[in-house]
C-alpha cells in the first residue's frame, strides 16, 4: 500500500479505485488511504470531548461537530438529533453533496464516529462508512496526519435530508420494546453504570437501568487494537445477551455509543434496529413513567 503525500496533492482520479465502488458501513485504513483526496470522497472527524478540535487530523478532514452544531442544544438531552432542516443546512455548510462518499472517524477509535454514521443514515444518506479503528488505527499504520483541527472553508454542498422514521426512537418506543417479547433493549454503558454501582457522569440522573434491558458495553464489540470484531464475533456477542431476538433497540448515556452497537448489529446482519436518541440522559431523569432498577 502506498502512503499518500498530502504535499503532492491528490492522486489523479484515473489512478484511483472507483470511489463509487460498493462498500459497507465499515472501511479499513487501507481503503481510505487509496481514496483520500479523490473526487467525491468526503472525510469527517466526529470526535467529541477531549478529542474534539484536537490539532491532529487525517488530511482534509472536516468537522462533524456532535458537541456543537450537529446536536439540538434546545433539547433536554445532550447529543439530540437536530431537525432535518438544521441537519441539512449543517451538511451543506460542510460541502456535502448527495453524490459524495463519506468516511467518518474519531480520535478515540470507534466511539462517536458511529453516531455520525447513524445520523446520516437516519437522514437518508447511505454512502457513509465508519473508519475501522479511527485515528489511532490510521496513525498506527504510519499514515500522515496534519497538525491542525478538522476544518472546512469550501463551497456549500447540495445535501438533501430524506428522514427515515424509526432509526432514532423516543422513550415511548423503548417502553414498547421492553414489553415486546420479540424485542431486546441493549444498553451500551459500562456494567457498573448499568447495575447502578457507579455514579452517572451527568448530574440529576438516577443510577441503574431500564427493567428488562440487557447490558452490552460497546467495547465488547471491539478487539484489542480497537477494531470491530468480525461479523461472526459480533453476532455471537449480540446473541449472548439478546437470546436470539432480531428486533434490537440500543441505548447508552446520550445516544452516542448506542450507535456503536447499531454499527455492530448492522455488520452482524441485523436489520430491525433503532437507537434511543435521548438514552439514559432522558430515561434516567426522575419520572414515574420511566422506571429504573439496579443490579445485574
Amino acid at each position: 500500500m502506498s502512503t499518500p503525500d498530502p504535499a503532492a496533492g491528490p492522486v489523479p482520479a484515473s489512478e484511483r479505485p472507483d470511489p463509487a465502488a460498493p462498500f459497507g458501513p465499515l472501511v479499513g485504513v487501507e481503503w481510505l488511504a487509496e481514496r483520500i483526496g479523490g473526487p467525491g470522497v468526503v472525510l469527517f472527524d466526529a470526535s467529541v470531548g477531549a478529542h474534539r478540535g484536537a490539532p491532529a487530523r487525517i488530511p482534509g478532514a472536516r468537522p462533524f461537530d456532535l458537541d456543537g452544531a450537529l446536536s439540538d442544544h434546545a433539547a433536554a438531552a445532550p447529543h439530540t438529533m437536530p431537525a432535518a432542516a438544521e441537519f441539512a443546512d449543517a451538511m451543506r455548510g460542510l460541502g456535502l453533496d448527495d453524490t459524495d462518499t463519506v468516511v467518518v472517524y474519531d480520535g478515540a477509535g470507534i466511539y462517536s464516529s458511529a453516531r455520525a454514521w447513524w445520523m446520516l443514515r437516519a437522514m437518508g444518506f447511505d454512502r457513509a462508512a465508519v473508519l475501522d479503528g479511527g485515528l489511532p488505527a490510521w496513525t498506527a499504520a504510519g499514515l500522515p496526519v496534519e497538525d491542525a483541527p478538522a476544518a472546512y472553508e469550501g463551497p456549500r454542498g447540495s445535501f438533501t435530508a430524506r428522514p427515515r422514521p424509526g432509526l432514532l426512537v423516543d422513550a415511548a418506543a423503548v417502553s414498547a420494546a421492553l414489553a415486546d417479547p420479540a424485542a431486546a433493549v441493549l444498553d451500551a454503558r459500562t456494567r457498573e453504570r448499568f447495575e447502578g454501582t457507579a455514579p452517572e457522569p451527568r448530574p440529576g440522573l438516577r443510577g441503574g437501568h431500564m427493567p428488562g434491558a440487557v447490558n452490552l458495553p460497546f467495547g465488547r464489540l471491539q478487539g484489542p487494537q480497537g477494531l470491530m470484531l468480525p461479523p461472526d464475533g459480533l453476532r455471537a456477542a449480540f446473541e449472548a445477551v439478546a437470546a436470539g431476538k432480531e428486533r434490537l433497540r440500543f441505548s447508552c448515556g446520550s445516544g452516542v455509543t448506542a450507535c456503536v452497537l447499531a454499527l455492530g448489529a448492522t455488520l452482524a446482519g441485523y436489520r430491525d434496529t433503532a437507537v434511543y436518541d435521548g438514552s439514559w440522559s432522558e430515561w434516567g431523569l426522575p419520572s414515574p413513567d420511566r422506571p429504573v432498577t439496579s443490579g445485574p
